[in-house]
C-alpha cells in the first residue's frame, strides 16, 4: 500500500466510508508481472520465469519448479484484499499474460477463493478479468469446466462503438468498420468468436454459451485508461467528437445488456487529456513516458499497456 495515499489503515477507512455511502470498491490487482520498482522478490524465491517475458517483463512463475509458493503468494494477496480490506471484488489485470499450463489454472483458484470468502463473510465478492482472449471459459461456472469468475471485459464492444462513432478504423480497429459488426457485438458480446482477426493474422475467440452466463457477465465501455492513456496525446473522445456522437456512445454503453463502465470524467464530458503517469524513482523507467509526446497523435497502442 503506497504510503502517499495514507497507508493500510487509511485505505481500510476509505473502503468502510465508501460502503457507508452505498458504494462498492473493486481493487485493481496485477498478478502478471511484478516490477520494475522496488521488486526484490526474485532475491527470495523463484517468483519469475527468467527469460520468459510478457509485455511488461519476466513472466510470473505459475507452473514451473517452485511455483507452489508463488501461487500461494498470489492467492494470499487476493485474500488479503477481500478479507482484511473488505473490498467487494478484484479487477484482474491482463489475464491473457498469466502463463499457466497447470490442470487447475490460477484464475480458477482465484475464482474459488472469491466464492469461499463470500461464503465466509456473507457478502458477494466479484472477480472480473481484463482479457483480450475472447474466451468465455473465464466466466463459465467451474462445474461447467469454466474458471468461475463473475465477469470479463469485452474489448470488441469498445472497438465496435469507437469505430462507428469516430470513423477511426486503422490498426486493430480495421475489423470493426460496419454497423453490422456493432449489431453482432451487441447481440453476441464478441465480434471475434472464432472468426478471422486481421490484426492478429489468425482466427480468434470462441462463442459465448448464453445458457451458462448472463449478458451482465461482460463489462463494457467506450473509454478506459488503456484506450485513452495509450494514445500518444491521451486525448478523450470528448476532444474530437461532437455532443451527438458522445451521446450515441453513451447510450450504446448504458443501454446494452452488458455491465457498463464509465471512465473517470466521462459522466460530465471532461475534455482534459489523460496520459499514463509515472512515479518510478528510477530515471530509466521514466524515459518511455517522456517519449510519448513524440509519437503520432492519432494512434492507439503506443504505450506499454496496449491490448487489442
Amino acid at each position: 500500500m503506497h504510503e502517499g495515499y495514507g497507508g493500510p489503515a487509511a485505505y481500510q477507512r476509505f473502503v468502510d466510508a465508501a460502503h457507508a455511502a452505498g458504494l462498492g470498491v473493486i481493487q485493481d490487482v496485477v498478478y502478471n508481472h511484478l516490477g520494475p520498482s522496488g521488486n526484490y522478490l526474485p532475491k527470495f524465491g523463484p517468483y519469475l520465469n527468467q527469460g520468459d517475458a510478457n509485455t511488461w517483463g519476466d513472466s510470473v512463475n505459475l507452473d514451473g519448479p517452485g511455483s507452489d509458493v508463488v501461487r500461494e503468494y498470489i492467492l494470499d494477496n487476493a485474500a488479503l484484499w477481500l478479507r482484511d480490506y473488505h473490498v467487494d471484488g478484484l479487477r484482474l489485470d491482463a489475464v491473457h499474460a498469466l502463463r499457466d499450463e497447470r490442470a487447475v489454472h490460477i484464475l480458477e483458484e482465484l475464482g474459488a477463493l472469491g466464492d469461499a470468502v463470500a461464503a465466509e463473510t456473507g457478502l458477494p465478492k466479484t472477480l472480473i478479468a481484463e482479457s483480450d482472449l475472447n474466451d468465455p471459459r473465464l466466466i463459465y461456472p467451474r462445474d461447467a469446466n469454466g474458471y468461475g469468475l463473475a465477469g470479463q471485459w469485452s474489448d470488441d464492444f469498445h472497438h465496435a462503438v469507437h469505430v462507428n462513432v469516430s470513423g477511426e478504423a486503422t490498426g486493430y480497429y480495421s475489423d470493426f468498420e460496419s454497423l453490422a459488426v456493432l449489431a453482432k457485438v451487441l447481440k453476441d458480446g464478441f465480434l471475434h468468436d472464432g472468426s478471422y482477426s486481421s490484426f492478429r493474422g489468425r482466427h480468434h475467440g470462441r462463442p459465448i454459451n448464453a445458457s451458462l452466463v448472463p449478458p451482465a457477465a461482460l463489462v463494457v465501455c467506450n473509454q478506459n485508461h488503456d484506450q485513452i492513456g495509450n494514445r500518444a496525446t491521451g486525448d478523450r473522445l470528448s476532444q474530437s467528437l461532437s455532443y451527438g456522437q458522445l451521446a450515441v456512445a453513451a447510450v450504446l454503453t448504458l443501454s446494452s445488456p452488458f455491465t457498463p463502465m464509465l471512465f473517470m470524467g466521462e459522466e460530465y464530458g471532461a475534455s482534459t487529456p489523460w496520459q499514463f503517469f509515472t512515479s518510478h524513482p528510477e530515471p530509466e523507467a521514466r524515459k518511455g513516458h517522456r517519449g510519448r509526446s513524440h509519437q503520432g497523435v492519432r494512434t492507439h497502442g503506443v504505450g506499454s499497456r496496449r491490448r487489442a
